[in-house]
């Protein structure tokens, strides 16, 4: 008579799948629009204008204006892998951790993604341990993209101004602040009480 009453006792309410499913489905999405950020970013790597220079990831380029008889003005580059003829002490070897680091954060996320996504295809305690494990290097991803932006920033700080860092450079500190906000939103729904 007791086990009856419990299996329908009318206080014990299922969990609410829509919003579950919703939310999930939201932090995965946001961090796919991530993960394509900052490869896009990471690809382009041109981050920022000083004058007529441009410092990026993978080259150093030195933009010149020419007068040209059908547009006003034709900028070309001369840009180079040789880092040291930007005339930045260290800026080769600093730009190699950063952009190793950066890297290291894209593959961080895309594995963590792959694991949200895969959490969803199972149920119970296996599902649980791939969205913790999803969640945390998407969390670390954050944390190396946050290492290799401020490495950047530190290291081109006389040169940099608001307006002379470049769309993709935007584009990579809006994927760090998406790692992090995709992490921790991913590593704290499972303590939602409505959620589980």
């Amino acid at each position: 008579m007791t086990a009856i009453k419990v299996g329908c006792d009318p206080q014990v309410k299922s969990a609410p799948l829509f919003l579950d499913v919703f939310c999930r489905s939201l932090i995965i999405l946001c961090t796919f629009l991530s993960v394509v950020l900052s490869s896009v970013a990471v690809c382009d790597g041109h981050w920022l204008l000083a004058g007529r220079r441009m410092f990026g990831l993978w080259y150093f380029c030195k933009l010149e204006e020419l007068q040209s008889s059908v547009s006003a003005f034709k900028v070309l580059s001369n840009c180079t892998t040789h880092l040291e003829e930007a005339g930045v002490d260290g800026l080769g070897a600093w730009l190699v951790l950063c952009r190793s680091v950066i890297t290291l954060a894209v593959v961080s996320a895309i594995f963590g993604l792959e694991l949200l996504v895969m959490s969803q295809a199972s149920e119970g305690r296996d599902s649980s341990r791939r969205w913790t494990f999803g969640a945390k290097l998407v969390l670390l991803a954050g944390v190396m993209a946050a290492g290799g932006l401020a490495t950047f920033g530190l290291l081109l700080g006389p040169y940099a101004t608001l307006f002379g860092f470049t769309l993709t450079f935007w584009c990579q500190f809006t994927a760090t602040f998406l790692f992090f906000l995709n992490g921790m939103a991913a590593r704290h729904i499972q303590n939602i009480p409505l959620l589980t």
